[in-house]
């Protein structure tokens, strides 16, 4: 009987223990400011904020200070670790990613006018008829056109996600038109150029380590190699980083066996070795890999790897000097925090970090610091005076501490245009000109089916005299510029010509003939 009541009883007892409980935890955090359960003790930084939102004289945007007080933290760190505000999270994710969610589309802004100056082929727009030469006034209701809107403006509108549609308001040949226009998924292509720069010498130029970076690489190298490629010239010019992973899977591709290709380690994250882990496409070929003060990150964990293996000759100025490894970290509010939690180092143990104790900006100012010293010009001056030495397994040393050190220094170009010339291309006077050139000469252009064709056989004496023209009413007169400057200014006519009928590809192919690394790389890699 006594065992009956109690098996009715006790679901009772238990429920009145757990409330009783939670009514006391609930009046002791009255009581105390804090929770009965919560064993995390709340920073200074939450006290002050809260305090901030609940007691202070007027009306202030928390969320604001809290924003404000988390970069001024991640600030004292290395110069890196960045905090990402929610509104520029999805920007920055779509541009490492490699692709992102809008119309398919480039376009520029001339005389306050979006003009659309190319149309992916196969993409969203292309399927519903825009064209390049189209100018978009309206973005569903909101008129865009003569209102003074920057590209991140215009981009705002214009994206959206994948499947929604937009209504744009363009205006071609003289007439309005309304066109509907379901968005999509547009990739963004990490190779800029990928081509037989000559007969057995391949071509490509690679501009981030993005998400499709390994897989675009692929699918280049193996068509060049169709095409009889047995020498490559891998141009990592401008390159800033991006995965590292892509970097890894690159990397091995040149290198056989089972190589070390980098290792990271941090106080919070233990050493992990990357090894080449399979049979390479281009493990024997002849290899020049281009660097300068740009190249960062990711680009010289494999200009790195390929120097301390004897792989490759590097060949142009030394690198930007990134060796830490960030990985990013999402916050509740949308945020996220791009922490810096371990180094890397190359195959032989450099590390090719530059030093940041002397704050941001010094850090940032020193690839100035180099122009001014004449590092950029001097290959005497172009050293790094702390880092420590290491031998190759070729016997060459190579230097850490500071970047990777080319094997053959190309100094930077000085021979500048006249600085009364500047101007054309300060404003964007240059750029609107060659584009509307490019829109009303499309039938004569069109005639060239390769950039190597309209290299060779466009001759350019229409578009100079037109040109000459179009810089006099900025009271910039070209009528009577040296040879040199003619020169220069015509080929980067050909080359944005080139750039508007085949993308990057043709703006390199053109502008790769007179560039001093690539006379080089084309030198050494002959010899």
């Amino acid at each position: 009987m006594g065992n009956k009541k109690l098996q009715v009883w006790l679901p009772l007892l238990f429920s009145v223990v757990m409330i009783g409980g939670m009514y006391f935890g609930f009046k002791m955090k009255d009581q105390s400011g804090t929770s009965f359960f919560k064993t995390e003790k709340r920073t200074a930084l939450q006290e002050t904020l809260d305090l901030i939102k609940q007691k202070y004289v007027d009306s202030i945007g928390v969320d604001t200070l809290q924003e404000n007080a988390i970069q001024d933290i991640v600030n004292e760190l290395d110069p890196h670790s960045v905090y990402i505000p929610p509104t520029n999270v999805q920007d920055v994710n779509d541009d490492i990613m490699g692709r992102f969610e809008g119309i398919g589309v480039e376009f520029n802004i001339f005389s306050d006018t979006v003009n659309i100056v190319y149309v992916i082929p196969q993409g969203p727009s292309d399927k519903a008829g825009l064209q390049a030469g189209d100018k978009i006034l309206k973005v569903n209701d909101s008129l865009i056109a003569g209102r003074g809107m920057g590209s991140d403006d215009v981009k705002k509108l214009i994206r959206g996600i994948d499947g929604s549609s937009v209504k744009l308001t363009i205006l071609r040949t003289g007439k309005e038109q309304k066109i509907d226009v379901k968005r999509g998924t547009i990739p963004v292509s990490s190779i800029d150029a990928a081509y037989m720069i000559e007969k057995s010498i391949g071509y490509i130029k690679l501009n981030k380590f993005s998400d499709n970076a390994y897989a675009e690489f692929m699918k280049n190298l193996e068509r060049l190699q169709k095409e009889g490629m047995q020498k490559l010239i891998l141009d990592l010019r401008g390159n800033g980083g991006g995965f590292m992973g892509e970097a890894v899977n690159l990397a091995d591709e040149f290198l056989d066996g089972n190589k070390l290709i980098v290792y990271t380690e941090g106080n919070n994250s233990p050493k992990e070795e990357f090894r080449a882990r399979r049979d390479g496409l281009f493990e024997t070929g002849k290899l020049v890999v281009l660097v300068d003060e740009i190249t960062a990150s990711a680009s010289e964990v494999v200009a790195g790897a390929l120097q301390d293996w004897d792989r490759a000759t590097i060949i142009g100025r030394r690198t930007f000097g990134k060796g830490l490894v960030q990985k990013q970290y999402p916050l509740s509010d949308g945020s996220a925090i791009r922490l810096t939690i371990a180094r890397y180092y190359t195959p032989l143990g450099r590390s090719i970090q530059r030093p940041y104790d002397k704050g941001k900006k010094v850090y940032m100012d020193e690839v100035w610091h180099r122009y001014e010293t004449g590092e950029m010009i001097y290959a005497d001056s172009n050293k790094i005076t702390n880092g420590k030495t290491f031998i190759t397994p070729g016997k060459r040393t190579v230097y850490g501490g500071g970047g990777i050190m080319p094997d053959i220094f190309v100094a930077i170009d000085t021979n500048g245009i006249r600085t009364s010339i500047t101007k054309l291309y300060l404003d964007g006077s240059f750029n609107n000109f060659v584009y509307n050139y490019y829109i009303n000469h499309l039938a004569e252009l069109n005639q060239f089916s390769t950039p190597a064709d309209f290299a060779t056989k466009y001759n350019g004496d229409d578009i100079w005299s037109q040109l000459v023209s179009f810089a006099k009413k900025d009271s910039i007169e070209l009528k009577y510029v040296t040879g040199k400057d003619k020169d220069d200014i015509q080929r980067r006519l050909k080359a944005y010509l080139a750039k508007y009928k085949w993308r990057n590809e043709g703006f390199y192919e053109l502008l790769n003939a007179n560039d001093e690394v690539i006379k080089k790389a084309l030198e050494t890699i002959k010899e």
